[in-house]
């Protein structure tokens, strides 16, 4: 179930990308980033106001629990996370085409099983790790596709920001395993729901105060437009995390399956990339999209 869930939650996620980068394309980052948390807040907010007045039943999928003040501090200490990769994410993939942008954050998942092995003894099978090597092999290619189109991967800022914030997205996939995993299993033991409410509320506020201090005295030299495709960043992204977490909070879920499954929406945003976008070199960024694929495979067999 839990597998199915995160595959489910990987499409959503290939179509938010592809959002992501329509509404970026000659527009100014953080207005953007800014609609996206706040339509994200406003998507889960009725869920906070019927759970608290007693509205929606306890054992609704969709009730909140209200937790204590360090339950939240947990959950802004995530948002921070969270809103370093995106603001990462987004600067890079305003300027960096997503058929480069997918299969770099396709190897998010194998930062999270280091991390994985580390701190909650999870264990893969020869099945998984062959899907973990042939997505560090992908990597490696796609730097030299990555040539082809003048981008260089050892000096190319953008690429750097790609690379923290698949950086900082694993660690909020580990810190996501902790903050939900049971009290008797080392957790904190947090309801799902109650995470993914709040921290895209907490995220909504530190965005407009950066909004306020770096974008708005600076809004005629980076200017914005409206675009529609930013309400479906919010849809979409908002769909995919429930999923996401939904599937975490299973008893039998691992995070480092979980997380690199998630990771094939880069099929999703390539071929949105292809259709879209016209985007260059597509046969050899094809090909390291097979060996993510296969990694993809790799993990099912295995699982």
């Amino acid at each position: 179930m839990w597998l199915l869930l995160a595959f489910l939650s990987a499409a959503f996620l290939g179509i938010y990308d592809s959002l992501k980068k329509k509404s970026l394309r000659g527009n100014a980052v953080l207005p953007v980033l800014f609609l996206n948390t706040l339509f994200s807040s406003l998507i889960f907010m009725p869920c906070i106001v019927l759970s608290y007045s007693g509205v929606m039943p306890g054992d609704s999928i969709f009730h909140v629990a209200q937790g204590t003040w360090n339950d939240h501090v947990y959950i802004i200490v995530k948002s921070l996370i969270v809103l370093t990769s995106w603001v990462l994410g987004y600067f890079g993939m305003k300027h960096l085409p997503l058929t480069i942008v997918g299969p770099i954050n396709a190897t998010r998942p194998v930062m999270v099983l280091v991390g994985a092995l580390l701190f909650f003894g999870e264990r893969l099978n020869l099945w998984q790790w062959a899907g973990v090597l042939l997505a560090v092999a992908s990597f490696f290619m796609l730097s030299r596709s990555g040539r082809k189109e003048g981008i260089d991967f050892k000096h190319d800022r953008w690429i750097y920001m790609i690379v923290g914030a698949a950086l900082t997205g694993a660690l909020s996939g580990l810190y996501d395993k902790y903050l939900m995993a049971p009290v008797s299993e080392g957790g904190v033991g947090l309801d799902r729901m109650m995470v993914q409410s709040w921290y895209n509320i907490y995220q909504c506020a530190m965005m407009l105060v950066m909004l306020m201090l770096l974008w708005w005295p600076r809004r005629g030299a980076n200017p914005f437009h409206w675009d529609w495709a930013i309400i479906g960043i919010s849809i979409f992204l908002s769909a995919a995390d429930f999923l996401y977490f939904y599937s975490l909070s299973l008893p039998t879920a691992m995070i480092s399956i979980v997380s690199m499954v998630r990771r094939g929406s880069v099929v999703v945003s390539f071929v949105c990339g292809a259709l879209f976008f016209h985007e260059k070199n597509l046969k050899a960024k094809a090909v390291d999209l097979a060996l993510v694929l296969l990694g993809m495979l790799c993990l099912c067999i295995g699982s």
